[in-house]
């Protein structure tokens, strides 16, 4: 029996363990460390209804008819600059994204920038290009910003902050808390290429590896998905913690199970190997450019058809589907024929991935 609770970015989190006196990599790790501290020290001060509502945004009722989805994204990945992408990209395409996952059109982000005293101009500049061609191709406004500089040693080059706005969809209901039992779930491609494309970039695979990050903006295909059916369920992009984490956190969120088939789950042979060699496992491997759908199953193969047919969705497969127990359990049917609970991530796995 649990007392797991939902928190803000999505997280569930279980009953706070000895209380810590100082912040440790594990609490940026996106797993249980970081919602033990979300749960203890945000919640308990920021408690609201949109808040509350424990999804990758807010959602802020305007009036009748209107609504909006309002995200915000920390970006402290190292290196700042990585196979597929930059802090940059990765800055754009967090906001962007999360967003999405409320069935919204993203239309508008600001940006705060820390730098640090000694970063070349030219290296600025090149995070802002690749800011400006992230913002293009999701079609979406970079509309203020902030920009403050602390002394050499104090902040590793360059973060980058982000808020998302976007205007939700009429006629969908979209939240991490709405899973049914029946439900197809849905994963849009390959699973862990950006964690291990960043660890490459640090030297620290131990090989030559032409893998690059998947980030990319998924606010198009999300699209595609919902014209294909306004009648999704959930939304979610697992990024931190990576695609066990996420549904660990979208069954505690609804109450229901998540049954997963190992064999239906995509991992590109580069990332297998990382992960073996390293004694990862790519279900926790980090994500920044694919989305988790969770459609009604009579919804499912068209849902499926719409995501496969759009740009980053090509890879679309049905990897398992919403079960009524064990609640707040994802289990994994795996290759040997075997079933093993798929937890939440612990701690830390890979930190400043993002």
């Amino acid at each position: 029996m649990t007392n797991d609770i939902p928190n803000i970015e999505g997280a569930v989190c279980a009953p706070p363990l000895a209380h810590e006196e100082r912040i440790v990599m594990g609490h940026g790790a996106g797993g249980r460390m970081s919602h033990q501290l979300i749960r203890k020290v945000f919640m308990s001060a920021f408690q609201n209804s949109a808040l509350n509502a424990g999804d990758d945004a807010a959602l802020i009722q305007l009036d009748a008819r209107q609504r909006l989805s309002v995200s915000v994204d920390a970006h402290v990945v190292e290196p700042l600059f990585f196979p597929g992408g930059d802090i940059g990209k990765l800055a754009v395409c967090g906001s962007v994204n999360d967003a999405a996952m409320l069935g919204a059109t993203p239309l508008y982000l600001t940006a705060g920038f820390i730098l640090e005293e000694g970063l070349p101009i030219e290296t600025l500049r090149r995070v802002v290009e690749s800011m400006r061609a992230a913002a293009d191709e999701a079609g979406v406004q970079i509309i203020a910003g902030d920009t403050k500089v602390v002394q050499k040693g104090k902040a590793d080059g360059l973060y980058i902050t982000t808020t998302g706005v976007g205007v939700v969809r009429e006629g969908v209901n979209i939240s991490g808390a709405n899973a049914k039992v029946g439900d197809a779930v849905i994963l849009s491609g390959a699973i862990g290429d950006h964690g291990i494309a960043v660890l490459g970039a640090r030297g620290e695979l131990g090989f030559q590896s032409s893998l690059q990050s998947d980030v990319a903006p998924l606010n198009r295909l999300i699209a595609a998905a919902l014209d294909a059916s306004p009648n999704i369920h959930v939304l979610r992009d697992p990024t931190r913690g990576g695609l066990a984490t996420t549904l660990n956190e979208i069954a505690a969120q609804s109450n229901v199970g998540v049954v997963l088939h190992e064999s239906a789950i995509p991992v590109r042979a580069e990332v297998n190997a990382a992960c073996e060699m390293l004694g990862f496992d790519a279900l926790y491997v980090a994500n920044e450019g694919k989305v988790v759908v969770i459609v009604p199953q009579e919804d499912a193969e068209k849902v499926l058809a719409a995501m496969k047919s759009a740009k980053y969705g090509e890879d679309s497969v049905i990897i398992g589907e919403v079960v009524a127990e064990p609640k707040a359990r994802v289990l994994l049917k795996t290759v040997l024929g075997s079933t093993r609970v798929a937890d939440m991530l612990a701690g830390e796995m890979l930190p400043r991935i993002c």
